[in-house]
């Protein structure tokens, strides 16, 4: 009889410790794909606020992790690199910022894609976003230079010795071809930000080898963007500011040829909303972004992104403050109404401390 009892009561203790852990693994499993509960505690603290997904939405099919087991500080990324990808489905399909979100895939879009065909890769150029140093491993991919160290700096900007095709060098159905199946990427700064570097690079220190900057451009938006027509500094940047923000700044545009480029807008340059691309980089994230890139496009064992100087991808609220003071608020307002593209697709803060 005594072994009875102690039978039942041995029944009813795996019962209830049955029941303690069902219900505490329906409580920390919410979603039987998660790993661990550390795991999911880590996926749900250290989301960026900026373009969360909708609550209960499911992955769209292109959009699923890719199962790839991360080292344990980069568990969160992929799931940051798909918010990206989601926030651009969202805001191209934003009827009110069309115009801003949207372009043909034009010969110039083209132009600004350069291709690996040996690793199936396309990059889209965005100057003023480190371009220059993934330039440098797409010419070492394409076996143009043995090293990233090897390639003179004169060489990686011109087109006819480094190596790397444009899209644009091919057929119609070999550009569809690559824009369906290749990994595709580019990277993105604070817009503003973006502005003030293009401005440094060409108008204040500008190399010996450009100097159509300074003796053509500048003094063509000087003759019509200076409010102060006795005032005969070189170019400044509130002249910068209202050419850029100007409605009417394509006729202008078409005199300065491609050298639009470092300061037209990522819409324009890469065609975000008409072109999948497989993984969006940010410049202020690029120490993490880099290597996750390689990795994703498969060749991280076969060149890495060259090391980035502390502190020099960080965004300086301080630097743009210094450069937007003194230009109206009206002249701030209408470069924003032309960036806001930008800023809304890929999650940048609008900067209300300098429009109100």
């Amino acid at each position: 009889m005594h072994h009875q009892w102690l039978l039942l009561a041995a029944c009813f203790w795996v019962i209830f410790m049955f029941m303690v852990a069902s219900k505490f693994i329906t409580l920390t499993f919410k979603d039987p794909d998660v790993y661990n509960a550390k795991q999911e505690f880590l996926f749900l603290t250290t989301m960026p606020e900026v373009g969360k997904l909708a609550e209960e939405k499911p992955f769209p099919e292109e959009l699923k992790p890719t199962g790839k087991v991360l080292p344990d500080s980069r568990l969160v990324q992929p799931l940051v690199y798909m918010e990206r990808l989601e926030l651009i489905r969202n805001v191209c399909r934003d009827e009110a910022l069309k115009n801003l979100s949207h372009t043909a895939v034009s010969k110039f879009v083209l132009d600004r894609i350069f291709v690996c065909d040996k690793h199936k890769i396309l990059f889209c150029q965005t100057p003023k976003v480190g371009n220059t140093q993934w330039k440098k491993v797409l010419i070492v991919l394409n076996g143009a230079f043995p090293s990233i160290e090897e390639i003179p700096e004169n060489v990686v900007h011109d087109h006819e010795k480094n190596g790397l095709p444009r899209l644009s060098s091919f057929s119609s159905a070999e550009i569809q071809k690559r824009l369906k199946t290749y990994f595709k990427f580019f990277i993105v700064r604070d817009p503003f930000e973006r502005l003030i570097s293009a401005f440094k690079d060409k108008f204040v220190h500008n190399p010996r080898f450009e100097p159509w900057y300074r003796h053509e451009i500048a003094p063509g938006i000087i003759r019509k963007y200076r409010r102060n027509r006795t005032e005969t500094r070189g170019i400044q940047f509130e002249d910068f500011v209202r050419y850029l923000g100007d409605p009417n700044h394509r006729w202008l545009d078409l005199q300065f040829g491609d050298h639009i480029i470092h300061w037209v807008t990522y819409v324009e340059l890469c065609a975000p909303c008409e072109i999948k691309y497989s993984v969006i980089g940010h410049h202020e994230t690029l120490e993490d972004d880099a290597p996750y890139i390689l990795k994703e496009a498969g060749i991280d064992h076969l060149v890495s992104y060259p090391t980035i100087p502390p502190g020099i991808t960080v965004y300086n609220r301080t630097k743009v403050e210094h450069y937007f003071l003194g230009i109206s608020k009206r002249d701030i307002r209408r470069l924003y109404a032309r960036f806001e593209g930008d800023f809304k697709l890929f999650g940048y803060q609008k900067p209300d401390f300098l429009l109100n």
